[in-house]
């Protein structure tokens, strides 16, 4: 039989029965439906989990602190292992550690004429931005050491300098183009008589281009080279005593960030660190416990939409049963006119599968009409249901529902699929038909 000739006794016996034939297809395209959204739901939750943890930083970064512990025979708690060079060199050690950016944490002091407004910064390690997953600055630039002089600093502290005179302080926006700001460390008093050590901010400053409500918008950066050549020339104006310890503050640091090569092998370091009497932290502590969460709403979601498509292909089973008992004598004058059997089980089965092949793209374009629903009215309930009630999500603008360019194909064969199976039985017992039974029939 040829292609052209199943194709077209396909539709005609298809549309022989219009009623039958839409109320299969719509069973198919509610099955589809389920299928699309619900695996949808189950991508998009687990990539809002990921881009949740993201913001924090990325997925391979270990956050290293000092470990505290408490002593109950002096009543005295006491520090782990210093964070210093020494320090370093051990974890430099361990395998799968790519890179290890040394961090300080320090307040700084602008100064604009009589206004005046305080900076946190995180001193951190230039070279180390692209490992550690920094974003680009404004200019579209990844931030190097070649930078290694410029002061990444938060916008929004800009628009907060204060000027204390009277009960109610005034304010003023500074523009970094126009008006001067000065830079003071404020870590220890200066001499008596002597101005305190400051520096320019705007010879060298700069932004990240990061989207509002990450640590990047907000918390400002200076390299830790530049950093510690500030300070010297800032621990040389002060006295003796506060000159020693300043310098002193150079040795050890408030933390480091490390990288890890792969973020499989992220939390065997974060164990492996623990190890050298310091705390470590990955943002995969975090992610863990929400992938669990997503495999299990996505298991959910799943059995939802298999047990609809299994009614769907029941429904279908269904239709070419009844096609066959109506289509007997046909059956028996394709054999008698010398028919082969495999040409009518192909006739039947093809019939199935066009049924799930039309139900199948008429439920993926609704898809995306039901997912599009979800992601706008479906971010709180969704954000319910996830850990912690989903407080780290922006339920109002997170893609709950997301259709990668895959699943549309994937859902069309499998709808095909499931046709040509749940029509399989109906096709078979149409070629056990005898054709002399079959002409017998009344019809």
């Amino acid at each position: 039989m040829k292609i052209s000739d199943l194709l077209k006794m396909g539709l005609r016996n298809l549309f022989r029965r219009k009623a039958r034939t839409a109320l299969t297809v719509i069973g198919m395209v509610i099955g589809t439906i389920s299928i699309v959204v619900m695996g949808s739901i189950g991508i998009g939750i687990r990539n809002v989990f990921t881009e949740a943890v993201m913001k924090d930083g990325g997925l391979s970064r270990i956050y290293v602190t000092q470990s505290w512990s408490y002593d109950e025979s002096t009543g005295m708690e006491t520090k782990s292992a210093q964070i210093d060079d020494k320090l370093i060199e051990k974890i430099k050690q361990i395998e799968h550690v790519k890179y290890i950016s040394p961090q300080f944490n320090v307040n700084l002091r602008l100064k604009n004429g009589d206004y005046e407004a305080y900076l946190y910064v995180e001193v951190i390690d230039y070279a180390a931005a692209s490992d550690f997953g920094y974003p680009p600055l404004e200019d579209g630039r990844q931030l190097t050491k070649d930078d290694y002089r410029k002061i990444i600093v938060s916008k929004d502290r800009l628009n907060y300098f204060y000027k204390f005179s009277g009960r109610i302080p005034k304010t003023k926006q500074v523009n970094l183009k126009k008006d001067k700001v000065t830079v003071e460390f404020q870590d220890f008093m200066p001499p008596e008589g002597k101005k305190p050590f400051s520096f320019s901010l705007n010879d060298n400053v700069g932004f990240f281009a990061a989207e509002e409500n990450t640590e990047y918008a907000y918390t400002s950066y200076i390299d830790i080279d530049n950093f510690k050549e500030l300070y010297k020339k800032y621990a040389s104006t002060l006295k003796t005593e506060d000159r020693k310890r300043a310098l002193k503050k150079l040795k050890t640091y408030d933390y480091l960030y490390v990288n890890v090569e792969d973020i499989r092998q992220v939390m065997d370091v974060v164990e492996e660190i623990k190890k050298l009497g310091v705390t470590a932290y990955s943002a995969m502590e975090e992610l863990d416990p929400m992938i669990n969460t997503a495999n299990m709403l996505q298991m959910v979601f799943g059995a939802i939409g298999a047990i609809a498509m299994l009614v769907s292909a029941i429904n279908i089973a269904n239709t070419m049963v009844m096609s066959i008992y109506e289509r007997t004598k046909e059956i028996g004058i394709m054999k008698v006119l010398g028919c082969l059997i495999k040409d009518i089980k192909k006739l039947f089965l093809f019939e199935a599968g066009l049924i799930g092949l039309i139900g199948g793209t008429i439920g993926i374009g609704l898809s995306y009409i039901a997912s599009w629903a979800v992601n706008k009215y479906g971010g709180p309930l969704l954000s319910a249901i996830m850990p912690g009630n989903g407080w780290f999500v922006d339920s109002t603008g997170a893609k709950f529902s997301q259709i990668p360019i895959w699943l549309p194909f994937l859902a069309a064969l499998f709808s095909i699929v499931v046709g040509v199976i749940a029509g399989y039985i109906p096709a078979r017992r149409a070629t056990k038909i005898s054709a002399i039974e079959a002409m017998k029939t009344e019809g």
